[in-house]
């Protein structure tokens, strides 16, 4: 297939009642090892990054490495800034290649980031705009915040009034490794697909149960985010080499054991999130 925006794979998974997986790449071998995972599932994907993954290498040589690879996939793939925390970062992503933008102006009082999400929007062009509502909380990219949960009412005005193409919703998630099981406002999402017609997407799914999982998809959840999840397997797959090869030294022999792990992993997701042979 292609590179693509997200506008395309979310509106498919929308009509078709599944969830497109949103996995966080942090290098080259979990570029290789998401669409691996897609191509074996027949899935459409997304790939994105944080600002503090931008920190480490910039969006030019994310976007170079994720769009020649996304190229030769034979399944539609898009990049996406994820949890993007100013205009000046989202211009450049944008520029640099990246075919989907989030701005998250959420910790912002609700006429603010209805602003700064308006401004990225008429900035992207045709390029789909992602926005969130409310906190998910947990720690993200080293910064911690408290959950606010998304108000339906509010997130009507607010879809309206921005033009996001996606709205991500807080119900209870949360970014990092969750302390005891999650306990998802369902309710609160059902009353948001009631009163907003874009595509919904969940953030801080790693850990979430499975069960919670499909019935936020239910609910009307197209695009469900991973990035723990990923970040665990990859590291414990290397560990585990380090450990039983001490004398190991070539860094593709060990890291390519993190890459088979975050393929079968991947692979894992999108089966749950009911992608598998949509692409």
């Amino acid at each position: 297939m292609s590179f693509v925006t997200t506008r395309e794979i979310m509106e498919k998974a929308q009509q078709g009642g599944y969830a497109v997986g949103a996995f966080n790449v942090e290098n080259m071998e979990m570029v290789q090892a998401v669409l691996a995972a897609a191509e074996a599932e027949h899935a459409p994907v997304i790939l994105q990054t944080t600002p503090g993954t931008l920190k480490y290498a910039g969006p030019a040589c994310f976007a170079g490495v994720v769009s020649r690879l996304a190229e030769r996939a034979c399944v539609p793939a898009a990049l996406h800034l994820d949890h993007g925390n100013s205009y000046e970062l989202a211009e450049m992503c944008r520029r640099e290649g990246y075919t989907s933008l989030m701005i998250d102006g959420s910790k912002l009082p609700f006429e603010e980031n209805i602003a700064i999400t308006r401004r990225v929007v008429d900035m992207a062009g045709d390029i789909p705009v992602e926005a969130e509502l409310g906190t998910v909380g947990g720690k993200e990219d080293g910064m911690e915040a408290r959950p606010q949960y998304t108000d339906p009412e509010e997130a009507a005005q607010f879809v309206e009034r921005t033009g996001i193409s996606s709205f991500a919703v807080a119900i209870g998630t949360a970014h990092g490794v969750y302390k005891g099981e999650p306990k998802l406002d369902l309710d609160r999402l059902s009353a948001v697909r009631e009163r907003v017609s874009v595509p919904l997407v969940l953030h801080g799914t790693s850990g979430v149960p499975e069960e919670q999982v499909r019935a936020c998809i239910s609910r009307g959840i197209c695009k469900v985010n991973y990035a723990t999840d990923l970040r665990i397997a990859f590291t414990a797959a290397v560990r585990k080499v380090l450990a039983e090869q001490p004398e190991a030294y070539d860094p593709k022999k060990y890291l390519a054991a993190g890459r088979s792990a975050v393929e079968n992993r991947v692979r894992e997701l999108i089966r749950l999130l009911g992608s598998s042979g949509k692409a």
